[in-house]
């Protein structure tokens, strides 16, 4: 039986196979970074009352918002239109510090509603879709630096969260709880004989503990609202290093 003779491969063609190999897993790496950039939480926190008659657009794209995948948002109002002819149900003196302290952080002479801040890092008029959309997906575009944050139990049944190890940055821990949405007759102010449907709204902002880098563990305290949102957020200005909704 006549042998066969195998002609060595072409070394042009195995080179030009070697470079689409490479490009091909060059591709699914850069794939998995674009997937990981876009599953990344981004927080967005609106600034608002019942008692601003420019508010309820920005309530209502809040709550258009919270539906998008990979989106996080809380609606904190603030207390300071209470004296002008209603008294948002929903208002505190919290939420007025913490719109303070982003005006410290973001460089602002002074706080307006509503106010929509994205990531903890930039702010745009609540109601300004545009502006609101460009900022969200700019910051889903950032890499993550901050820790990963997993939910269970313990040995004793208690729910708790788990942050891994990351960067080493001083951060605090925080746990929001929110109600879904609210409907509220308004008796009288700016917004006096309309019903408004507010959605996201912050009933209780709980600090945790600190995070200085290393994985940590802390017991999630019970929450009267119907859901929960813990974040991370550095002590100095800059964006968020961690979001999620840990609704149990």
């Amino acid at each position: 039986m006549a042998g066969v003779r195998v002609r060595a491969p072409n070394h042009a063609i195995m080179s030009l196979i070697r470079r689409l190999a490479l490009s091909a897993a060059g591709f699914v790496l850069a794939g998995s970074a674009a997937q990981a950039a876009t599953e990344r939480p981004v927080l967005i926190e609106l600034f608002t009352s019942q008692g601003c008659n420019s508010c309820p657009p920005a309530d209502a794209l809040l709550g258009e918002l919270a539906q998008r995948p990979g989106v996080l948002a809380l609606a904190f109002h603030v207390d300071y239109w209470n004296g002008l002819g209603w008294s948002d149900p929903f208002s505190s003196k919290l939420a007025t510090a913490r719109q303070n302290d982003y005006a410290q952080r973001l460089g602002k002479r002074s706080i307006y509603t509503p106010q929509l801040v994205v990531d903890g890092a930039q702010d745009a008029v609540g109601s300004d879709r545009a502006g609101v959309t460009a900022l969200i997906d700019a910051a889903r575009r950032r890499a993550a630096t901050g820790p990963t944050i997993e939910t269970t139990t313990d040995e004793t049944g208690r729910r708790v969260v788990r942050l891994s190890g990351g960067t080493a940055e001083r951060a605090t821990v925080w746990l929001a709880g929110y109600d879904r949405a609210h409907v509220t007759p308004v008796g009288r102010g700016e917004n006096g004989g309309r019903t408004l449907t507010e959605y996201q709204v912050v009933r209780s902002l709980v600090r945790l503990g600190d995070w200085t880098g290393a994985a940590t563990q802390y017991a999630l305290p019970a929450v009267e609202a119907e859901g929960a949102i813990l974040f991370v957020q550095p002590d100095r200005p800059g964006p968020m290093l961690a979001a999620q909704d840990v609704t149990g």
